[in-house]
């Protein structure tokens, strides 16, 4: 427990030094403008923040998903806190802003995402990212994002005129914090459902956005992190998904800590909580996540 409190402190402190260097570039994930777009405001136009480390570099990146029920974003603490950590690492980071609801529905999310995953894949090179080793990590009901895009991927369109879109929308990787999963229990987020697919969704389309019921071989290695007070997205979701993860023969390592409230993001004002982002860094060491 020392090793990993003084870890803890480590990278807490390497975060805090990452802070004030140049503001992240954004880019449209479509610079032509979205599919399916209904208006020209800033809701109507995903984005990537591109969060670059200033010091050590690694070939890994992770397209970031904060959280909000699918109705908000969370883009503080559950997206530059978490772009700033990465840093720490040497991983390149990229937040997401994805469209909401009620103004979208299913399955613009799940576009933007799978949109941000092949633009980071489809300039891996230029960007001295490996292409194999691209995550995606989600908070809340962005974590149901990020599980829909760890559960529902393609290999890409080589015919496809516009290059991004013929890299495939796999995640190599996915990091899940306090996730929102199943659409079908007694665990739902009620209100991430109803902004994603509205008030009477189609049975079959809830069945195929619980994710917990498309885990398959082929789904990536998992990392979830939850905590058992958490009462607006139960914990029960991180262990049905954990539990499909297992019986898939999926990797996966999940952390549920006693105390703590949802939406945490790093934890740092908690002594105890804080610890979680050292066993995460643990985690994608293990798998080779940290090395150039």
């Amino acid at each position: 427990m020392i090793r990993t409190t003084l870890l803890s402190a480590l990278l807490a402190a390497s975060l805090f030094a990452q802070r004030g260097g140049p503001p992240p570039k954004v880019e449209l994930l479509w610079p032509a403008g979205a599919p399916g777009t209904v208006g020209g405001e800033d809701a109507d136009k995903p984005t990537l923040s591109i969060y670059i480390p200033r010091g050590r570099k690694t070939a890994t990146a992770v397209v970031v998903c904060p959280g909000g029920g699918y109705g908000a974003l969370a883009i503080d603490h559950e997206g530059r806190q978490i772009a700033e950590w990465l840093n720490s690492l040497g991983v390149t980071a990229f937040v997401l802003k994805y469209r909401l609801g009620p103004r979208y529905r299913h399955p613009v999310q799940i576009g933007d995402a799978q949109r941000a995953i092949r633009t980071v894949r489809a300039r891996a090179q230029e960007s001295g990212i490996d292409p194999g080793k691209i995550g995606i990590w989600g908070f809340s009901a962005g974590g149901h994002l990020a599980s829909t895009a760890a559960t529902h991927f393609d290999s890409g369109n080589p015919a496809a005129a516009d290059p991004v879109d013929r890299a495939g929308s796999r995640p190599d990787f996915a990091v899940l914090s306090y996730p929102v999963i199943s659409f079908t229990t007694d665990y739902v987020h009620k209100g991430s459902r109803r902004n994603l697919l509205g008030d009477n969704p189609d049975p079959d389309l809830v069945k195929h956005l619980s994710n917990e019921l498309q885990v398959t071989s082929q789904t990536p290695p998992v990392f979830l992190f939850h905590t058992n007070e958490d009462t607006g997205v139960p914990p029960e979701n991180s262990v049905l998904f954990y539990l499909a993860l297992r019986k898939a023969g999926v990797p996966a390592e999940m952390h549920i800590y006693e105390r703590g409230p949802h939406g945490v993001g790093l934890g740092w004002a908690d002594q105890t909580l804080s610890s979680w982002p050292a066993r995460l860094a643990e985690w994608m060491r293990n798998r080779g996540l940290l090395d150039k």
